[in-house]
């Protein structure tokens, strides 16, 4: 390593000193005073729970870790922090200003047309542009101002990629506490009856009806008056507040619909069983006080008796329930704050708002079962329940209240039908809040915030959960409640009638030793030393509904018991009789065998006082001499629960913890159960309880899961001495442990992480576990008395195992046996061994051999000293262990790994070993322990090595990150190079080549799916690299030296011979950037990332998860603190430098953000050689949104495959080249100057490909974007005229407008988000943009000043020009733009040969990028772009004395730029003009050339041009206006080529924009054809057209571009025809793109003969490649018309007519415009009304509703008409042969027509006789398609039909539809009767026979009628006919059910022959006049005939008629036959 001062390079080295600590922290307690039992003595059982609940927290606090890539700020919201102060970028896209303000200024600009540029302002000139300064210099101060004030993070503006939680981060568990369901607060308001007479005393309890079970305690409250209470006052002692509670706190694990809360009321027993009680509350009403005052006078004395004389004794009285969820939900569903809800009879319910009852629901309103419920968002509601059911005596018990419950749930509930006690108790229901104040726990103890003891508190009520709770237990709790049942004396001799239990706690058998430990119900003393249960009168066999509560005290002994005694209670005041009398005696003892008894009891009873010593006896023990009841059978039935953190009640889990104390004690023999245990059998009892411990239930085991992992790893360390035996435990505990941590795991699923790891053992693990303590008795270690003595973990495992324990390990651990410990021989050698390790254990020191000796003296105690170290003996214990304990600890290889590192981590603390050098921290037995570990694991079945089938998935995944995290905490606390070399071993050291060694073995083992092995090996390695020392373990500071190993390594081989260094000259340089084997030697887990990035970086095998890796690690490298300082960041960067290799080599794979179409292959490009369509056309047209088609290369020079991968995703790609510019940007510049030197061309060209595809991913999107949903903003103008590369519509830079291009950011799609929001997106955007613009630049000048003394810098620089002109297209901010313009003005200033002679087509986009910023309209960016272009203009001139070249391109550029950029502002470029104009007039060395005077005039020129535009500003919104003024510049350009090209271009785009294919097609033709013609002149080839003629067949308009004579265009001149496409690859660009758009359009006969010119040309150059592709789509167009036959639509034609001086040029113009396919005249006049009713006003635009002719006089001269007629294409009957196709007939048109019903006396519409037709036939000056899509109309025709010819055409249509219906193929029956109905049906009659008899019933007198009359005659004839035929088809069709049908349409169409027969036979004799006599060569006629049908047949449509001889003239006076 280097050697270095202390600083910030310094701590790149070393590890703090800080790094791990050991926190004790102390467990926050939730009462004032902590829950402890009141005993001072307590039993080890007890001290060991109470310590458990009590002791602190012991964590292990590994003081970096947040700084780990596991807690990336990037995915936190610490990003917002990091992004504070960031200055809020300008871009021009933003700044654009809105709509308004835009059409006044363009107004202002017609105005002030003729613009005096000479007295306009500039822009402020920069200083000392003009100035000769040394280029050094400049890039120096260029350099500075580049690297001043830049964002430090790149990483806090870049979005982190979007992952799930990541696979590195553990989340701190959560601390262990007490569990509470969901909380409800209840709060008992009053409780209020019609007559009020004595004390009523309530409680309040949940039950669940479906689980039968009380789930909750019991809640007593008291809410008599102070009257009442007096009543009682002899018998009630003062009240404690705690009993004065009326709000309570329930808590409910298990909400469903099945929970109720039951309200039980008791009052003073009195005479007079409970219905006669009840009586007075259910007849007197309220209201009849005064009527029944003595009445109830009589009532109130009587109670007042009783009262006094049966005070302390109850009776049942009333109950009610009310269902929990309905006022939930029904409370969730209202609007008010707090709802009201009453409760009526039966438990029927209303809500009420604002006191108003709103209607009656009964309380069934959900179903049942268990529905999730959520109790802790409804809305608190006020209950009020009127009616209260009279308790039943002999229906008291809890089976009772079941049935009830379920039937209130019933409609017709049985309790609707009682009679009620009205009353009105009203109570508060609301979810409780999450501290309330005044809180009693169920022991009464008081919650925290208790500010003032006075206050009535709340109690919380402890919860008996419905089903099992698996939560450990954290607090001391120790409750017992007993559930008095039944009671039988039904055979009991004497009078025992009213009786009562009482209930006493006893700790002896005398009455005395009572214990007041029962909890007190309501207004009495907290506890009382009995408890009587209610009475109910005149009943033997009662039954009870008693809860008596008390609080067990911690340590029972024998003698503890329940007593029970029962009274008879007299009602009736007699003399000598007393209050009570008992009449029999039970108890149960509270321990058996020393466990709790609890449960269910049936206890007989003795009439007699028990004997002595009962209390250790049970009832059902016969004892001599006593009377019992019945037989001494159970009479007594009672129930007794525990709730209690101290007692397990399992057996199997008391037994192991009695046994363990009993060690602990030393005290033997010990009594289970029945069973005693001597010492000699303790070893056996203790093996096998520890093995039961898996047959215990689950749900004590979590409870007491503390304790029981506490004490199974005190059994593992401190092993027990037996009778003088070591007896080893180890392995019996692990096994214990690995299958309850299993049992865990397989029964609490849904209470594990995202790693498998079950969080109650995470807490265990984290707050809990720490060392055993060191001798018996003694705390544990730790602080304050908790951690007690130190000297324990000093002591670490010897260097030399005592004898006893030594076992034999050989190094495969095979025959390992935990058992092998023998008896020690003697003791001396057993002391001997021991001390002697120790005296030679030099890591014991600081223990006195005082201390060592005392030590050994306890041995014999019952517990070795601790000898052993947990995590020593836990790695030794797993190591030895096989079969299913191994598969066990396997399958939970985290927990035991978690445990290991706690413990070493408390072992070195303690040791104070956290400073000692990390080698000798662990004995090397430990470290071998370890490797063995680490190898099993390696060999587990299918993770590394493929034996066995695939086992589950999940369990390995599991295994491999246990293993990751704990490797991962080793890094920590051992020795680096040892878990190196542990990583190594887990099979993640050395990489072959892993995709085929992945492919190999799927082959081998038919994995089902080989991308796990992949997932798992970058889990794996991911979380490694996680730790938050990352860096310091990469050893960043080392220098690199040779490879150590002679042999390298697999992958090593692989990776370096991938051509990255081909001419090295400095090896050092060449092995930083490449992963040579010194790479990864000396910088392991970089090596090892970035090996994995290089090898599966393939989209198909994961990638996603290997570049998220990276990001993340360079993301948290970014953020670090740590590595703020520049000089450090440097170094971390280092660690990457391979990653720009990497990431070069897979250049074709990356995410084409430039938007070129996938179908090129790279091939495509380089075999065109390069870009083949001139970048400046394609700039011309860019903005269009169309997509593109073909694009060739923008980027890949160098690629030398076709991209045959799957290509990265977009997402994917943007995580890399972000992670390409931090390393860019990080790295030191001169190193990267080095390796830059050693790099080939190929290579150097790659990276500029990088940089170029960097800019466009990175591209600022538009911010109104954002804040318009799918509104294009003003100000897009930038996107207007962006070059991404080459493509003839335009570029695909706009593609942020595209959504699918855009899916990279989900975040930012979604519009709901806040302004605010968007504008910090915006912002951050911003910066992003600009950052990595400035990093690219950044490395362009290094790649520069590189290349600047080679000989290869043509290339290299001309790619370098690419990318800065790229970024100059695309969406900038000034800030960006202003040191692109500097850097490129240095570039040319340096090399301006590059410009003006190799790269020409880069001078032409260069001058488009300037002309576009010096319209910007920021004006820092107008100063620099005309600067730039100043000095531009000035080099040319320099280096030819004119600058033509220049002069052309920027004439050239401002016109693609005007023509197609939606908001160009003049005024702006004037402005930058006027500055150029300056510099000239500014700049002294040039003033006496003509330099200045040529500036001027292009000046001017550009002005002009600027000018001539202005006008097309004006019809931006009008589509075909701006189409026809970009048309009428296009011909003023027919003198230059180059222009007139341009403007083609121009329409294609607008085209294209609105999806207008054919036109941007026939624009495309054009400009082939233009192309063509120069071509023709310059060369001479047979293969190329011969000019614009070879395209007629495309399209007759092309003629128009024949070149004019030769002396007005040279095409030889400087800068004429000098662009690209004037060459024969422009031409074939040109003609592909056409096809294309051909191809868009569905138009695919043209494509066939735009495919006719081009195959010619590489039918010449041999190019099969292209030939084959042609053919390709020639195919794909042919096979479409014929699928698509029928189903193409090529658009609608209208008539559109302008009449109005409004319209300026327009009045009285005619045009034909072509609309898409199906648009119908509404659309087209409600669009042209709109448009020009916005331009004009609404009530100046009209539109003329018909088609006739206009008179222009009786039109209002204030308003525009709008005249719209549909037309259809017209064709003359000739045209018709060649028009076969549909494609025939809608290409190439210029005739349309229309028609115009009208009468002679000016209606539409008249009688059939007086209803002419005129019908209009239009000529366009062109045919459509053409390059517009409206086109002037030239000539007109009208053609006007008399009545007759009209009724002649309407009968041929008829016979027509006929005919076709007829003949269809298939047939279409329902069409079929359609037009038969239309034609025979009676409703229609009139139709064809009105007709017959208005023409034909007379001849007519005009003899020029004759040939008319006659034809009609003919057409009936053949309607008849047809529908003949037509009847005939129908019935071959029909079913039996049409019959009748085609009954009545062939007696209509009988009907309608008769009536036509005489009007048909009328035939006019002097059109029959023979031709031939009769006997004439009768065959001659046939012969004659016959051809005659032939011809006729030929021409005609046959489906269309049927031919009769009059129609060809031949009278032969018979008309029946046809031909």
């Amino acid at each position: 390593p280097l050697t270095m001062d202390s600083g910030p390079l310094r701590d790149l080295l070393e590890f703090p000193p800080d790094d791990i600590e050991v926190v004790y922290s102390p467990r926050e307690c939730r009462t004032l005073v902590s829950a402890v039992p009141e005993e001072s003595e307590m039993d080890p059982h007890v001290r060991d729970c109470v310590r458990s609940y009590t002791e602190d927290w012991a964590i292990v606090n590994r003081k970096y870790h947040k700084l780990g890539t596991g807690f990336n700020p990037n995915t936190l919201d610490k990003q917002k922090e990091r992004q504070k102060g960031l200055p809020k970028q300008i871009f021009e896209s933003d700044e654009a200003p809105d709509g308004n303000s835009y059409q006044d200024e363009q107004v202002m600009c017609l105005k002030t047309f003729i613009f005096d540029l000479k007295n306009s302002l500039p822009d402020a000139l920069l200083p000392n542009l003009l100035d000769r300064t040394p280029n050094e210099e400049i890039d120096h101060q260029n350099d500075d101002q580049r690297k001043s004030n830049r964002h430090k993070e790149l990483f806090a503006l870049h979005p982190a990629p979007d992952e799930e939680e990541p696979i590195e981060r553990l989340c701190v568990p959560e601390v262990p506490k007490e569990h509470f369901g969901q909380r409800l607060l209840v709060k008992c308001l009053s409780l209020k009856f019609e007559i009020e007479i004595e004390p009523i005393f309530a409680s309040l309890a949940l039950y669940d009806v479906k689980e039968k079970k009380k789930i909750s305690e019991n809640f007593y409250f008291d809410l008599n008056s102070e009257q009442m209470k007096g009543m009682l006052r002899p018998h009630v002692p003062p009240a404690a507040i705690t009993t004065l509670a009326r709000s309570a706190i329930f808590s409910i694990t298990y909400p469903s619909q099945d929970v109720f809360l039951v309200i039980k009321l008791e009052k003073v027993l009195q005479q007079g069983d409970i219905g006669e009680c009840a009586e007075p509350y259910m007849i007197f009403k309220e209201a009849d006080a005064a009527k029944n005052k003595e009445k109830l006078e009589k009532l109130k004395s009587q109670a007042e008796q009783f009262c006094q004389r049966l005070g302390k004794y109850r009776m049942p009285f009333a109950w009610t329930a009310i269902h929990l969820m309905n006022i939930v939900s029904s409370a969730g569903s209202l609007e008010r704050d707090s709802t009201e809800v009453e409760i009526g009879t039966g438990g029927s319910w209303s809500e009420r708002r604002n006191s108003s009852i709103v209607g009656r629901r009964s309380l069934e309103r959900t179903t049942s079962g268990d529905e999730t419920c959520n109790l802790t968002s409804f809305r608190p509601a006020t209950l009020t329940v009127t009616n209260f059911f009279k308790q039943e005596g002999d229906r008291l018990s809890d089976e009772d209240l079941y049935k009830f419950l379920a039937d209130m749930r019933r409609p017709s509930s049985v309790l609707r039908r009682l009679r009620p006690i009205t009353a009105q108790l009203k109570i508060d229901i609301s979810p409780a809040p999450e501290n309330p104040h005044y809180c009693l726990t169920p022991e009464l103890l008081q919650v925290k915030l208790y500010p003032d003891s006075r206050v009535r508190p709340t109690r919380e009520i402890l919860e008996f959960p419905a089903r099992d709770v698996y939560i450990p237990n954290t607090t001391y709790r120790n409750l017992l409640y007993v559930y008095p049942q039944s009671l039988n004396f039904a055979n009991r001799q004497g009078s025992a009638r009213n009786i009562t239990v009482k209930v006493q706690f006893m700790y002896g058998e005398d009455p005395s030793n009572a214990m007041p430990v029962i909890f007190g119900k309501s207004s009495c003393p907290e506890f009382s030393k009995e408890a009587y249960t209610a009475v109910v009168y005149h009943n033997r066999s009662p039954d009870f509904h008693e809860e008596i509560k008390i609080k067990l005290p911690a340590t029972l002994t024998d003698h503890h018991h329940l007593l029970f005694t029962f009274y008879h209670v007299s009602c009736q005041q007699k003399q000598n009789t007393p209050l009570e009398t008992p009449v029999g005696y039970t108890w149960i003892p509270m321990l058996q065998n020393g466990r709790l008894k609890t449960g269910q009891f049936c206890l007989p009873v003795s009439l007699e006082k028990p004997p002595q010593a009962y209390s250790v006896l049970s009832p059902e023990v016969p004892l001599p001499g006593m009377k019992w009841v019945d037989n001494h059978k159970g009479v007594f039935n009672v129930e007794v629960v525990a709730v209690s953190s101290i007692h397990t009640q399992d057996p199997y889990l008391d037994k192991f913890f009695a046994l363990v104390h009993a060690l602990d004690e030393h005290m033997f023999p010990v009594r289970i159960g029945d069973m005693r245990i001597m010492e000699n059998n303790l070893e056996n009892e203790l093996k096998s309880s520890i093995s039961a411990l898996n047959s215990s239930q689950l749900e004590p085991v979590v409870r007491f899961l503390h304790l029981l992992l506490d004490k199974l790893i005190l059994l593992v360390v401190r092993p027990p001495v037996i009778a003088g035996q070591i007896v080893n435990l180890g392995q019996a505990s692990f096994e214990a442990m690995a299958s309850i941590i299993n049992r865990l795991h397989k029964n609490l699923e849904g209470n594990q992480d995202q790693h498998g790891r079950n969080n109650l053992l995470t807490s265990y693990i984290y707050y809990v576990f720490r060392l055993p303590n060191t001798y018996p008795n003694s705390p544990s270690p730790g602080p304050g008395g908790l951690g007690g003595s130190v000297h324990y973990a000093t002591m670490a495992r010897s260097a030399v195992r005592p004898a006893s324990l030594n076992l034999n390990r050989s190094r495969s651990l095979s025959n390992s046996n935990p058992d092998i410990s023998g008896t020690p021989t003697s003791p001396d050698d057993e002391v001997r061994s021991i001390i002697g390790s120790k005296a030679t254990d030099r890591s014991c020191n600081r223990m006195s051999s005082h201390t060592e000796t005392s030590s050994f003296l306890q041995t014999l105690t019952g517990r070795l000293p601790t000898k052993k170290l947990f995590h020593e003996e836990l790695a030794l214990q797993w190591v030895v262990c096989s079969g299913s304990v191994r598969e066990a600890a396997l399958q939970q290889a985290w927990f035991f790994f978690e445990l290991m590192v706690k413990s070493m981590v408390h072992h070195l603390y303690f040791a104070d070993k956290l400073d000692a050098p990390r080698k000798n921290r662990f004995p090397e037995r430990f470290m071998d322990d370890i490797c063995a570990l680490v190898s099993t694991i390696r060999s587990f079945p299918c993770i590394f090595s493929f034996c066995s089938p695939v086992q589950d998935t999940e369990m390995i995944e599991r295994l491999n990150t246990s293993l990751a995290f704990f490797l991962n905490d080793l890094l920590s606390i051992m020795d680096r190079g040892f878990v190196f070399s542990l990583i190594k071993a887990s099979g993640y050291g050395v990489t072959p080549h892993y995709c085929n060694f992945l492919r190999t073995s799927c082959k081998l083992y038919s994995l089902p799916n080989p991308s796990i092995l992949v997932s798992l090996r970058l889990d794996f390695l991911r979380i490694i690299c996680s730790h938050e020392h990352y860096v310091t373990l990469n050893l960043p500071c080392s220098l690199l030296t040779p490879p150590a190993s002679p042999s390298p390594s697999v992958s090593s081989l692989y990776l370096s011979s991938s051509g990255f260094s081909t001419n090295v000259q400095d090896q050092k340089i060449a092995n930083m950037f490449e992963l040579s084997v010194p790479f990864r030697q000396q910088h392991y887990l970089a090596g090892l990332v970035l090996t994995e990035l290089a090898v599966i970086l393939d989209p198909d095998w994961g990638s996603p998860e290997v570049i998220n890796m990276v990001h993340n690690l360079l993301s948290s490298h970014d953020s670090d603190p740590r590595y703020s300082d520049p000089q450090v960041k440097a170094r971390v960067a280092m660690l990457y430098l391979p990653l720009i290799g990497v990431i070069m080599e897979t250049v074709p794979q990356l995410y084409d953000f430039t938007g070129r179409p996938s179908c090129v292959t790279i091939d495509d490009y380089e075999s065109e050689g390069g870009s083949m369509i001139s970048q400046t056309v394609a700039m011309a047209i860019a903005g269009t949104s169309v997509p593109q088609l073909t694009r060739p290369s923008s980027f890949l020079l160098t690629s030398t495959t076709g991209r045959q991968h799957s290509t990265f995703s977009a997402e994917s790609s943007r995580s890399l080249l972000i992670c390409l510019l931090w390393v860019l940007r990080n790295a030191d510049e001169s190193v990267l100057q080095k390796w830059f030197t050693d790099l080939s061309v190929l290579q150097l060209n790659r990276l500029l490909d990088l940089l170029y595809l960097c800019v466009s991913c990175f591209e600022y999107k538009v911010r109104k974007y954002w804040l318009v949903a799918f509104k294009f903003p003003r100000g897009m103008e930038w996107d207007s005229d962006k070059n991404p590369g080459t493509n003839a519509f335009g570029s695909q830079e706009n593609l942020r407008w595209r959504k699918d291009m855009t899916h990279w950011r989900q975040n930012t799609e979604k519009l709901d988000k806040s302004r605010a929001e968007i504008e910090h997106e915006a912002l951050i955007d911003g910066n992003l943009a600009t950052e990595a613009n400035l990093i690219i630049l950044d490395t362009l000048e290094i790649v520069v000043q590189t290349v600047s003394v080679t000989e290869s810098k043509e290339s290299i620089l001309g790619g370098v020009l690419k990318v800065l002109l790229h970024s100059m297209a695309c969406n900038q901010s000034a800030l960006y733009l202003q040191h692109c313009f500097a850097t490129q003005r240095a570039l040319v200033s340096k090399f301006p040969e590059l410009l003006f002679e190799e790269e020409t087509e880069q001078c032409a986009d260069l001058c488009l990028r300037l002309l576009r910023h010096c319209s910007s309209s920021i004006s820092t960016i107008r100063s620099h772009a005309s600067a730039s272009l100043y000095l531009l203009m000035r080099q040319n001139f320099e280096i030819g004395n004119n600058f033509a070249r220049v002069k052309m391109q920027v004439t050239m550029s401002l016109s693609s730029l005007v023509g197609t950029s939606q908001n160009f502002n003049e005024e702006f470029l004037r402005r930058s003009l006027k500055t150029i104009l300056t510099y000239a007039e500014e700049d002294l060395e040039l003033r006496e050339t003509t330099f200045p005077d040529q500036v001027q005039d292009l000046v001017f020129n550009l002005h002009m041009i600027l000018s001539d535009t202005v006008k097309m500003k004006e019809h931006q919104e009008d589509p075909e206006m701006l189409i026809d003024l970009m048309y009428r510049i296009a011909k003023g350009y027919q003198t230059s080529p180059d222009l007139r090209l341009t403007w083609l271009q121009n329409m294609a785009g607008k085209h294209s924009e609105r999806s207008n294919h054919a036109e941007s097609a026939q624009c495309l033709v054009h400009s082939a054809a233009l192309v063509a013609e120069y071509l023709s002149m310059l060369e001479d080839r047979k293969y190329l057209p011969v000019g614009c003629v070879t395209f007629q067949n495309i399209s007759s308009n092309v003629l128009e571009e024949s070149a004019v004579s030769d002396d007005v265009v040279s095409p030889d001149e400087e800068g004429i025809c000098s662009g690209k496409y004037f060459t024969e690859a422009g031409l074939v660009g040109l003609l592909e793109q056409a096809a294309a758009s051909f191809s868009m359009a569905g138009m695919y006969e043209a494509v066939n003969e735009v495919y006719k010119v081009l195959i010619p040309i590489h039918e010449a150059n041999r190019d099969a490649k292209k030939l084959s592709t042609i053919h390709g789509k020639l195919q794909e167009a042919f096979s479409k018309i014929v699928h698509q036959d029928g189903k193409r639509m090529f658009g609608t034609y209208f008539r559109v007519g302008f009449y109005g001086t409004k319209f300026g040029d327009l009045d009285e113009q005619e045009f034909v415009y072509k609309e898409p396919a199906i648009t119908k005249l509404a659309e087209i006049s409600h669009r042209l009304e709109g448009f020009y009713g916005e331009r004009f006003g609404e009530d100046v635009v009209e539109v003329i509703k018909d088609s006739n002719p206009v008179d222009k006089c009786k039109l209002d001269p204030n308003k525009a008409y709008i005249q719209i007629t549909y037309v259809e294409p017209y064709f003359d009957t000739y045209e018709m042969k060649d028009r076969i196709t549909y494609f025939d007939k809608n290409y190439n048109l210029r005739r349309f027509m229309y028609c115009t019903p009208f009468t002679l006396d000016g209606r539409a519409h008249g009688e059939l006789h007086e209803q002419f037709k005129r019908k209009t036939i239009l000529t366009t000056s062109h045919a459509f398609p053409y390059i517009k899509t409206r086109i002037n109309v030239s000539h007109k025709e009208e053609i006007i039909l008399t009545p007759i010819e009209v009724a002649i055409e309407d009968m041929q249509k008829k016979t027509q539809e006929l005919a076709f219906a007829t003949h269809q193929d298939p047939a279409d029956p329902k069409m079929l009767q359609m037009v038969l109905q239309g034609s025979v049906g009676t409703t229609v009659n009139q139709g064809p026979l009105e007709v017959a008899q208005v023409f034909l019933s007379e001849i007519p007198n005009d003899p020029k009628l004759f040939r008319h009359h006659n034809k009609l005659r003919l057409c009936f004839k053949d309607f008849t006919k047809r529908c003949e035929d037509a009847l005939r088809k129908n019935k071959s069709l029909i079913g039996p059910d049409q019959k009748e049908y085609q009954r009545e349409l062939e007696r209509n169409y009988h009907r309608l022959k008769e009536a036509l027969q005489p009007l048909i036979n009328r035939k006019i004799p002097q059109l029959y006049k023979a031709v031939l006599p009769v006997a004439c060569h009768r065959w001659m006629l046939i012969l004659l005939y016959f051809n005659l049908a032939q011809v006729i047949f030929k021409n005609k449509n046959s489906a269309g008629m049927i031919w009769h001889k009059e129609d060809i003239g031949m009278g032969t006076g018979d008309s029946s036959g046809s031909v």
